[in-house]
């Protein structure tokens, strides 16, 4: 069911979690007006921000007169609320995969890349805690190499589709594999990103410089 008006999406196109949502709504067709908020666009701990989301994070989403905030909830809500069909897995257990995977991206993929992404990106050269770096790359390759090992099996997350399960980890996998660093070779893996590069929605949202 498409939305009868633009939802409204606050965060900076060059956030991995507004990226999560902007991908999902262009695979499930979901019109949208974005404003800049949060990192060098600032706004996101002033009060009209913070009655939105009292986290002052991004993304949040305005849907007429409902507001939601956290990534993977938003494009649960959308793909239920417009997807008709799209994105979800056919059968609840792989449905419960898809959803396992987004979990897993927050919980245990996500702790271990942040720090190198930060460390590496947006710390300059003189202030880069080397020590720090060097156990975020190792949590990273393990991480990797684990879903590496579950791609040996399926061509995506959840199964032989692509689902909602591939976003949050995708988004992330762009700067895996952008990253200036040393990645062990892990074939599955490199398969799978190489299939989601070939997706529009991807390359638009996804494999833009990192900053």
């Amino acid at each position: 069911m498409a939305s009868a008006t633009k939802i409204k999406i606050w965060g900076r196109k060059d956030s991995v979690n507004v990226q999560k949502v902007l991908w999902c709504c262009d695979e499930i067709g979901v019109a949208y007006d974005r404003i800049d908020l949060g990192g060098r666009f600032g706004g996101n701990k002033e009060p009209p921000y913070l009655r939105l989301n009292p986290n002052g994070l991004v993304p949040t989403i305005e849907d007429g007169s409902f507001v939601l905030w956290e990534s993977n909830s938003i494009m649960r809500y959308l793909i239920e609320r417009y997807g008709g069909g799209k994105l979800l897995p056919p059968t609840v257990e792989e449905r419960a995969n898809a959803n396992r995977w987004m979990d897993w991206q927050l919980t245990t993929l996500g702790p271990g890349i942040v720090p190198l992404f930060w460390g590496l990106v947006r710390t300059p050269e003189e202030k880069r805690d080397h020590a720090v770096i060097q156990n975020a790359l190792d949590k990273s390759a393990q991480n990797w190499k684990l879903l590496d090992e579950h791609l040996a099996k399926q061509a995506y997350v959840a199964g032989q589709a692509f689902t909602v399960g591939d976003i949050p980890v995708g988004a992330w996998a762009h700067r895996w594999f952008n990253l200036p660093i040393q990645r062990p070779s892990l074939l599955h893996l490199s398969a799978w990103y190489e299939r989601l590069c070939r997706r529009p929605p991807y390359r638009t949202h996804i494999m833009i410089p990192m900053t």
